[in-house]
């Protein structure tokens, strides 16, 4: 590739800037445009929220391609034209509600649990043909996700191509990625809508345009447009107010017809939670809607009812501020209200009726459940899990938020926050019978007893779900003996809606965390959008004219390819391990990402002041010390104080990733085609972000055997320049 001066390299579609800001903005841009699309992807399209990986799959594939075919002409047209396209889909009310119910037309397949699921029983030809329907849907909207990004790895790999110094190009590519990660982070942090996002990743498309020598009105118009249509993208009908917090998009709204609470609060476009006013004022001025048989016994109440005299409560999962509404109406003194999202928080504190937060008896403490349980030293009368069903996966796992926060290792963590004669009671709307056995299970493992259960209708005093109550047996079998009312209505809703437990079905813990999957195997729908992927795979082929793809499909290759699968696999490790220590919060995800980019940094470094590091030694530590984590259980070390265990976390897992940085920076330095190296790499993220799956059948902590195996497979088809080189 050769360039008219020594500024420029200029082609006949595009004057790209040699400079390093050029390969800083594009690496900014696409991480940018990456974390983008599996954040609203998974936002508007519920099932993705779930599913992330589908979204950062289609997105390595198309830069993957475009690395690969850096040579190819460019026409950035060829971007926008389909970000506008998916744009303008969902601007449109009826065709957003239409892609929006992917979610509920995929879940006619068995083995995942999505919340408010479309399956019609015993109709087989309804549910398969939602299920193409959905397919179908799934595959437009993946197709045009990839086609978005492939003129965009073009112009990287031509970038990068051009430049002199492979380490420093791939110093200021790890430096654009992380920043690109940190903007988009701190749009989050200010609840900044997708309107922003995409005005942001606008600007930085213009900059690019303007290397274009062709149809520069035509690209800048659709700039245009993709943006206002993200304006309209974001309206949401009747909506009192929408954030789009770190988590997910809440949507308040006032509650309509028959609906429970004042107010209806939406997460990703579903039903989450009502806030509602059971103050005694307010109930009694409506015994119409409130029957008086159940006034003081709501699932608020309840917790409290079954302690003689609780003066301390926790309630996990607070959300807008229902259960410390009802400690509050039972004068409790002392109130820790957990919440992970604090936009959930702040509605509470703007909408809630009884103004549960701005009550001086209530500490508000915006954290992870797990994180909380390692770092309090207080004990409790009562603690209450509420309604802890999540609708979003954490970053690039399979777990869920909740996931953690129902494992036999953190039931046992808050068993030890009960003081002497405590009551623990947790809630749940379990969709599936195993579901509801599951924790029968957990808590009567800990606890040593079975718990007392029983369903809660859905009525006019919140949205039910099935309550276990643990604990001081004597003192919850006492409390409903001396309040006759309570005893009763337990015994009402045992006889009403009985309970059959099998005790078969297999508990969770840190390392299989699978909350929503009955046994473990890999769900049905996982091997179809493999599968969906393959076809997309196929099309693009013919799409991009990338006929020449397997010519690069040799040695170098496959070392690449295993370097990046096992990368991918090792930073789904690090990720689970510390959500489970330090917590599952965006912030700490957001600096486990930035960490292990910044691993890669230190290994440029050390690469640039050993040019000639023996790469045999670095692969043994490498193959050593991801095996070696597979033993290390880091939860025993949650006792530390945050700060410490935050530095011995972080060490412990980074080791593995500064080797494997030191291994890449030295291969990639003596990489012939830049591009096609880094194409090599993406695509076996890609495999590594599929292989990920596999956690479901062998549990999280064999990823790290994998690894190993994966990163043996690099050191075996190591280029043979490399490894005569001393």
């Amino acid at each position: 590739m050769t360039g008219s001066s020594d500024l420029k390299i200029d082609r006949d579609d595009l004057v790209l800037p040699k400079q390093a800001w050029a390969i800083f903005l594009v690496s900014f841009l696409t991480l940018f445009l990456e974390m983008l699309f599996i954040r609203w992807i998974g936002t508007e399209i519920r099932l993705f929220a779930y599913l992330q990986n589908t979204i950062l799959v289609v997105c390595f594939l198309g830069l993957g391609l475009g690395m690969f075919t850096s040579s190819r002409k460019i026409d950035i047209k060829q971007s926008l034209i389909p970000l506008t396209i998916i744009l303008l889909l969902m601007a449109i009310p009826l065709t957003r509600l239409a892609i929006g119910s992917v979610s509920e037309l995929l879940s006619t397949t068995s083995g995942l649990v999505i919340w408010y699921n479309g399956t019609s029983a015993g109709d087989v030809g309804l549910n398969l043909f939602r299920l193409i329907l959905g397919l179908s849907t799934t595959f437009a909207i993946l197709i045009l996700i990839v086609d978005i990004f492939v003129p965009l790895g073009r112009v990287l790999g031509r970038l990068m191509n051009a430049s002199s110094n492979s380490i420093q190009t791939y110093t200021i590519n790890i430096l654009g990625s992380i920043l690109g990660t940190w903007c988009f982070v701190l749009l989050g942090y200010f609840y900044q809508p997708p309107f922003v996002w995409f005005l942001v990743a606008g600007i930085l498309l213009m900059l690019i345009v303007f290397w274009s020598k062709h149809d520069r009105q035509i690209n800048l118009g659709l700039i245009l447009l993709a943006v206002v249509f993200s304006w309209f993208a974001g309206q949401v009908s009747g909506a009192l107010d929408v954030i789009w917090s770190p988590y997910q998009k809440l949507t308040l709204r006032e509650s309509r017809g028959l609906e429970i609470g004042e107010y209806i609060v939406t997460v990703n476009n579903v039903g989450y939670q009502g806030i509602l006013n059971l103050s005694e004022a307010f109930v009694s001025s409506y015994p119409q809607d409130f029957p008086p048989e159940a006034n003081g016994l709501s699932q608020y109440d309840l917790p409290l009812l079954f302690h003689p005299n609780p003066e301390s409560f926790l309630v996990i999962g607070a959300g807008a501020g229902n259960d410390v509404a009802g400690a509050l109406r039972h004068g409790v003194q002392s109130i820790v209200a957990v919440e992970i999202d604090p936009a959930i928080i702040e509605m509470g504190r703007l909408y809630h009726p009884e103004n549960p937060y701005s009550q001086p008896t209530v500490r508000v403490v915006n954290n992870d459940a797990r994180s909380f349980f390692s770092t309090t030293t207080e004990k409790y009368d009562v603690i209450s899990f509420g309604l802890l069903d999540s609708h979003t996966t954490t970053t690039l796992t399979n777990a869920r938020l909740d996931h953690y926060v129902y494992t036999k290792e953190s039931i046992v963590n808050a068993k030890l926050l009960l003081a002497d004669g405590g009551v623990m009671a947790l809630t749940f709307g379990a969709e599936k019978p195993f579901i509801e056995d599951r924790m029968m299970r957990v808590l009567e493992d800990v606890f040593g007893q079975k718990p007392l259960v029983f369903r809660i209708p859905t009525n006019s005093y919140g949205w039910g779900g099935v309550m276990f109550v643990v604990g001081d047996l004597e003192n919850i079998q006492t409390q409903m003996k001396i309040n006759h009312r309570l005893g009763a209505y337990v015994h009402k809703l045992q006889e009403d809606t009985p309970l059959v437990f099998t005790n078969t079905t297999l508990i969770t813990t840190d390392d299989w965390p699978y909350l929503y999957l009955e046994a473990p195997n890999i769900p049905l729908l996982y091997y179809l959008l493999i599968a969906l992927v393959g076809i997309i795979f196929a099309r693009s082929y013919r799409k991009w004219a990338i006929g020449d793809f397997f010519v690069h499909v040799n040695r170098s290759f496959w070392h690449f390819f295993f370097l990046g699968s096992a990368f991918l696999l090792l930073e789904v490790q690090n990720i689970s391990k510390a959500s489970v220590v330090l917590g599952n919060t965006w912030e700490v995800n957001a600096v486990i990402i930035s960490s292990i980019l910044a691993m890669a940094l230190l290994a440029n470094w050390i690469v640039t002041k050993f040019p000639t590091i023996s790469i045999m030694p670095v692969y043994f530590l490498l193959i050593v010390t991801s095996f070696s984590l597979y033993f290390v259980d880091l939860s025993r070390f949650g006792y530390l104080p945050y700060f410490s265990k935050a530095i011995l976390i972080g060490a412990v897992t980074s080791a593995p990733m500064l080797f494997s940085g030191i291994v890449f920076t030295r291969s990639f330095a003596a990489a012939q085609n830049r591009s096609n190296a880094l194409g090599a790499n993406l695509v076996g993220a890609l495999f590594g972000a599929l292989l990920q799956s596999i956690t479901f059948i062998t549990g999280i902590r064999a990823l790290l055997l994998i690894v190993a195996s994966l990163y043996l497979f690099s050191l075996l088809t190591i280029p043979n320049k490399l490894k005569n080189n001393k």
